[in-house]
């Protein structure tokens, strides 16, 4: 049974959260359409496949989505192998799938997520339903992470848990991040994000 919004969520500071959620991502767009057009336009010109992937997640209250990202991999990757998590250097990549990884502008469609409601900027990253039950079963109170919505960036994001890394360390940022949410909690992650960049560096823990 997945855990109740976090309290936090239901009074002036989730309407503000969300309304800022709104208002970042739609400007976020805007301001980054010729980007998204000219990523997208490299993908279909490097190998004429789909430019945009989508995949299940789990989010907000154990709710299933499908979550956007920019194709980085082999159209034909997830018969390859399954459902894996992604590790560095992944053979399956594209050549502009590994620069979009380093500099993390795969992530950038995510942007609709968060004004569909899917997503914040900020939470816990949300992972694959069969990963979610896999981590559920060896991690105590890991449902407690959707208790918010997941987020483009976290807490573990900005620490250097990403990625291939140690599902233990994620998740005890994510719940330091939910216990204490705030507002300012998340404009701090936002400043850090972009201070630090969405690189491989930050992606891989090192």
């Amino acid at each position: 049974m997945p855990a109740s919004p976090h309290r936090s969520l239901r009074g002036w500071s989730g309407f503000v959260k969300r309304g800022l959620d709104i208002a970042l991502a739609a400007g976020g767009l805007i301001v980054l359409s010729p980007l998204l057009v000219l990523i997208g336009a490299v993908i279909k010109l490097s190998d004429g496949g789909v430019v945009l992937y989508r995949q299940v997640r789990v989010g907000l209250n154990g709710r299933q989505f499908n979550i956007i990202k920019f194709r980085t991999m082999n159209e034909d990757a997830e018969g390859q192998l399954g459902a894996i998590w992604s590790p560095p250097n992944d053979p399956r990549c594209t050549r502009i799938g590994n620069y979009l990884r380093r500099c993390g502008l795969d992530e950038l469609p995510q942007l609709w997520n968060v004004l569909r409601g899917d997503m914040s900027l900020v939470g816990p990253r949300p992972e694959r339903p069969e990963f979610t039950s896999e981590f559920g079963k060896e991690h105590a109170h890991y449902d407690v992470r959707h208790t918010v919505r997941s987020g483009i960036t976290g807490y573990a994001q900005v620490h250097g848990w990403r990625g291939y890394t140690s599902v233990e360390e994620r998740l005890r940022h994510d719940l330091y991040y939910v216990r204490n949410w705030s507002i300012w909690l998340d404009v701090k992650i936002l400043a850090l994000t972009v201070i630090h960049g969405w690189s491989e560096r930050t992606r891989n823990g090192v």
